[in-house]
């Protein structure tokens, strides 16, 4: 076999669980689950993921299930409380909530983990990821509700924190060792 072909078998086997899902989005597509839907599904997957390149991202391999259930509680009480906030703030026709874009250097992301810091950011209401400098490891936002530099600062500390919280529950094993290392130095939980 050649060293090409074995290439296109490694990117093929890294991105087994994309293409599962391409199917199974495929076939929900269609409501059919039937032995057709699956392979036209499993074609198409292999000729998006052929003809719209991406960089392979490998999965950690590592799932910690108790904080994925304490990150999905986590994540939705800051959906409901960040709506709250935001009903608030657009309701008070007092006082116009401020707003700012702010940069937040990650510390611990690869690809992967800036992925799912970008979408949990973008889905809790207030705040939007605008831009993402994936060199530097720095997710730019636009959010709501800040006057100070302070309220900045505390809406950066809770990216941090979320991007913690994912290393926490999916991050791989250098990941997680790195962010324990680092708690233990500073002493916080």
């Amino acid at each position: 076999m050649s060293p090409d072909a074995r290439h296109v078998l490694r990117d093929v086997w890294l991105q087994m669980p994309f293409l599962a899902w391409l199917v199974l989005l495929w076939m929900l597509l269609w409501s059919q689950f039937t032995v057709l839907s699956f392979v036209t599904g499993f074609v198409v997957a292999i000729f998006v993921t052929r003809v719209f390149r991406l960089p392979t991202i490998e999965l950690s391999g590592r799932i910690n299930l108790w904080y994925a259930a304490l990150f999905v509680v986590q994540f939705l009480f800051a959906v409901f409380a960040g709506a709250i906030a935001v009903t608030l703030q657009v309701f008070n026709f007092r006082r116009q909530p401020g707003a700012a874009i702010i940069g937040v250097p990650l510390k611990y992301a690869d690809d992967l983990i800036m992925t799912h810091v970008s979408v949990t950011s973008s889905l809790i209401p207030g705040s939007l990821v605008v831009e993402t400098d994936r060199d530097r490891g720095i997710l730019y936002l636009h959010i709501i509700g800040v006057r100070t530099r302070a309220d900045a600062d505390a809406q950066r500390e809770g990216v941090l924190r979320w991007e913690k919280r994912i290393v926490r529950a999916l991050g791989s094993p250098a990941q997680y060792r790195a962010l324990k290392a680092d708690e233990r130095a500073g002493g916080e939980r």
